[in-house]
C-alpha cells in the first residue's frame, strides 16, 4: 500500500480573528496554532509513511515578510527529507501574492509546480502527480487547459486551486465545475481553496480538504487534513486531525432555568461537556442562550456580568476561552401588550434608527472611530462601504435593544 497526504488552505502564521489579544493566556497559543497545524501534518507523515505530501495551494497567507515564517518552514520541510519524503506544491492565490515564495530556498525534496503545469512521476512508483500552480494574484479563467493529459496506465493524481462553481466567502478563482474534472480522467483530484471539507466526488475522487486549522467561528469544529491509500489502481480516503484551536458555535436552551443559580449550573454544564468532547488542544466558544425565560431583560441588563461568569467557566477547564455570549431570550408567554413608558421609548428609538440622517451620523462616528485603527486591521472588519452600513446599523439596534434592557431589568 502506498500512502500520500494531502493538504491546503494552510495560511502559515495566519492571524486567527478571536479574542486573542484581550486574553493574554490565549494569545501565544493562537498566534502559534497555524504552525502547530503544519507541524502536526508533518508528524502524521512521518507517522504513516507516506510516499508523498500534497499541498494544494495557500502555504502562505497574504504578503507579510517573515523570516521566522521561512526558516520554521524550511525546518519542517527537512524533516520530512531526511525521511526521504517528496512534496509536491502549487501556489494559490495567497502564496502567488507573498514575497516569500519566490524568496526562500526550499529543500531539494520540494516540487513546485509552475503556472505553465507539469507531471512528476513519484519515485519508482506507478503514480503520476501533475500539478499548475497561480502564476499571480488572480486566476479568473479555468486552468484546466494547462493540464497535460493522464499518464496511460497509471494512477494520476492532480493538483488544483480553485473556487469550483463558486462557494460563500471565497473568492472565484479558476473556476471549473466537478463535471469538467470528471471528464478528464484523472483518479484523484488533490484541491484547495474552500475552507471546508467535502467530498464531492468518488469516481475519481475528488477532494476538498479544508483548512487545517480553522481561523474563526465560520470555520467550526476540528480541521484535518486527507490520508491516501492507494492499492494497485484503488484509491480510499480518510481524514487526519490537525487543529489545535477550535472554533465552536454553541446554543444553549436555558428554557428550564427557573433562577439564576440554576442558569449557572446548567451554563458549568454545558462548558464542562464542551471540554470533555474537544479534540484540539483548545477551543474558543460563542455562546448563544436560546429559549423562553421569564427574567430575560435582567439578564440582558447584566449581559457584562454575566459574560464575565461564563468566561470565567471557561478558564477553568484550561482549554476552554469565550470569544462572545449572545442574548437571544424571549418572553415564555409570547409577546405581550406593553402601553409603559419603557415601551414607547423603545419604540421612538426603534423609529429614529431608520431615519437617513441618524443613519448617516452613526457612520460618520464609526468611521471616525476605525480610522484609528491599523490599515489591516479596518480592512478586515469593513471591507467595503456595505460592511460599514451594516455594522453601523447592528451596533445601533443593539445599542437601543440594551437601554431597553437596562429600563425593563430596572422596573420588573
Amino acid at each position: 500500500m502506498i500512502k500520500l497526504l494531502h493538504t491546503a488552505d494552510i495560511h502559515l502564521d495566519s492571524p486567527l480573528k478571536s479574542l486573542a489579544l484581550r486574553d493574554p493566556d490565549l494569545r501565544d497559543r493562537v498566534q502559534a496554532a497555524t504552525r502547530g497545524a503544519f507541524t502536526c501534518i508533518v508528524d502524521t507523515a512521518l507517522d504513516e509513511d507516506v510516499a508523498g505530501l500534497l499541498i494544494a495551494g495557500d502555504l502562505y497567507d497574504g504578503a507579510a515578510r517573515s523570516a521566522r515564517t521561512a526558516a520554521f518552514l524550511t525546518t519542517q520541510l527537512d524533516r520530512l527529507r531526511a525521511a526521504c519524503i517528496p512534496v509536491f506544491l502549487i501556489k494559490g492565490n495567497h502564496d502567488a501574492e507573498n514575497p516569500i515564495t519566490g524568496e526562500v530556498a526550499l529543500p531539494d525534496n520540494v516540487h513546485v509546480f509552475s503556472g505553465r503545469g507539469g507531471a512528476v512521476q513519484l519515485g519508482a512508483h506507478d503514480i503520476w502527480i501533475h500539478g499548475v500552480s497561480f502564476s499571480g494574484r488572480h486566476a479568473p479563467d479555468s486552468l484546466l487547459p494547462k493540464f497535460a493529459p493522464p499518464v496511460a496506465g497509471a494512477v494520476n493524481i492532480a493538483l488544483l486551486h480553485s473556487s469550483l462553481a463558486g462557494a460563500a466567502g471565497h473568492d472565484t478563482y479558476a473556476p471549473c465545475t466537478v463535471a469538467e474534472l470528471g471528464a478528464m480522467e484523472f483518479d484523484y483530484w488533490a484541491l484547495g481553496h474552500i475552507h471546508k471539507r467535502q467530498i464531492h466526488s468518488q469516481a475519481p475522487w475528488i477532494v476538498m480538504p479544508g483548512t487545517p486549522q480553522g481561523r474563526d467561528i465560520g470555520e467550526p469544529g476540528p480541521q484535518s487534513a486527507t490520508l491516501l491509500s492507494i492499492e494497485g489502481s484503488q484509491i480510499s480516503v480518510s481524514d487526519c486531525h490537525t487543529s489545535q484551536v477550535e472554533f465552536l458555535p454553541v446554543e444553549v436552551d436555558v428554557t428550564d432555568c427557573e433562577d439564576e443559580d440554576a442558569l449557572r449550573d446548567h451554563l458549568r454544564k454545558t462548558i464542562q461537556q464542551c471540554a470533555a468532547s474537544l479534540q484540539s488542544d483548545a477551543a474558543i466558544l460563542r455562546l448563544r442562550l436560546t429559549g423562553g425565560l421569564a427574567r430575560r431583560w435582567q439578564i440582558d441588563r447584566d449581559r457584562d456580568t454575566w459574560a464575565e461568569t461564563v468566561s470565567g467557566m471557561a478558564r477553568e477547564t484550561g482549554c476552554l476561552w469565550v470569544e462572545k455570549l449572545e442574548i437571544a431570550l424571549t418572553d415564555p408567554d409570547g409577546p405581550r401588550i406593553d402601553s409603559s413608558a419603557t415601551a414607547e421609548l423603545s419604540a421612538l428609538m426603534q423609529a429614529i434608527r431608520t431615519e437617513p440622517g441618524y443613519a448617516a451620523q452613526i457612520e460618520a462616528q464609526l468611521a471616525e472611530i476605525l480610522s484609528d485603527l491599523p490599515a489591516h486591521i479596518r480592512a478586515a472588519l469593513i471591507p467595503d462601504e456595505a460592511a460599514a452600513t451594516t455594522l453601523a446599523q447592528r451596533l445601533a439596534e443593539t445599542g437601543a435593544h440594551h437601554v431597553t434592557a437596562l429600563m425593563k431589568g430596572a422596573s420588573e
